[in-house]
């Protein structure tokens, strides 16, 4: 609720009160009904206590409602500034580029599964929604094999990597032949072909990447890339995002709940509340499971809870809603 509510509601609180007790009403309300409500406040001063006294019972019934009423707003407000405050602990957290590159050139990649993400394999049919043949993006795709399980369903898949070495490694331990070849629109970066599987990886900043590039999607599958993108850069993520989301599109994402006093990221702590800020303008946001997923990784960094969250996400007013 926001201050608006809450001051409309304390103004109410004091009509219903003056009503109750027969206190005149001093309140700008302009000069003719405010004359009138003084003197209905008048008459009921002047009535007999049996009159007065039920009123009384009512105002203490009422007051129970309004106290309710009040430490909800209490509550919510406390609640959101302490996301605020939350979210403020990871705001100048900034992982450059080149320390990514770096990390794979170190094999620390401790964020890659080598099997199919259960989430993934939970909701792929709300996904797919009895679709087939659908074109798929994974930013900061890695070396998923997400990818290739889709692909070998008939489903295409595109997937913007910064690290060649993940993308190389993608099709090496896939068994998978590729053609290597430039990409005009962005200077310096690559793209990374299999025709037999319907499979491109480009090798670029995922902000360079647009629609006119290679188009629009009808699902994104968003596991680790919001989470680890700096969180100064989310607004311009979600457009992008946006950007790329074809009219039947389904988007999966996968955030992460913890507490950042704990931990700094990546990855990062993103609250639902930001997830529906950054998306609901434009699009539904429908969670579609929060699961415990503390494991002794992370209880190494130092957490004592880790939560996982998947959402489903998807245009307003769209087919892809039905």
């Amino acid at each position: 609720m926001n201050e608006d509510f809450t001051g409309c509601l304390l103004v109410w609180c004091g009509f219903l009160n003056s009503w109750v007790n027969g206190i005149p009403v001093k309140y700008n309300l302009g000069p003719s009904l405010s004359s009138r409500v003084d003197q209905r406040a008048g008459d009921r001063a002047r009535s007999t206590s049996d009159r007065y006294a039920p009123r009384q019972t009512a105002m203490r019934a009422t007051d129970v409602l309004l106290f309710s009423l009040l430490c909800h707003v209490a509550a919510g407000s406390s609640a959101q500034v302490n996301i605020s405050r939350m979210l403020g602990q990871q705001a100048e957290r900034v992982m450059a580029l080149g320390e990514w590159e770096e990390r794979w050139q170190q094999d620390r990649i401790g964020f890659h599964q080598p099997t199919v993400h259960r989430m993934l394999e939970k909701n792929l049919d709300k996904v797919l929604n009895g679709r087939t043949g659908v074109r798929f993006f994974f930013p900061l795709c890695g070396k998923a094999i997400d990818m290739k399980w889709l692909a070998d369903q008939g489903h295409s898949v595109v997937g913007v990597e910064i690290s060649e070495k993940g993308i190389q490694q993608f099709f090496e331990e896939n068994n998978m032949t590729f053609s290597e070849e430039p990409v005009p629109e962005i200077p310096g970066a690559k793209v990374f072909r299999n025709p037999e599987k319907n499979i491109s990886l480009y090798q670029c900043d995922l902000f360079q990447f647009s629609s006119s590039i290679a188009g629009r999607f009808g699902a994104i599958w968003d596991r680790g890339s919001l989470v680890a993108i700096n969180p100064k850069d989310r607004k311009k993520y979600a457009a992008l995002i946006v950007s790329l989301i074809d009219e039947d599109c389904r988007y999966l994402l996968d955030t992460f709940l913890y507490n950042p006093d704990q931990y700094r990221g990546p990855p990062f702590f993103v609250p639902d509340e930001q997830v529906r800020s950054l998306f609901g303008s434009s699009c539904n946001v429908e969670l579609l499971q929060s699961v415990d997923a503390l494991t002794d990784r992370q209880r190494d960094w130092g957490l004592d809870s880790f939560m996982e969250n998947i959402h489903l996400i998807t245009l307003k007013n769209s087919s892809a809603t039905k």
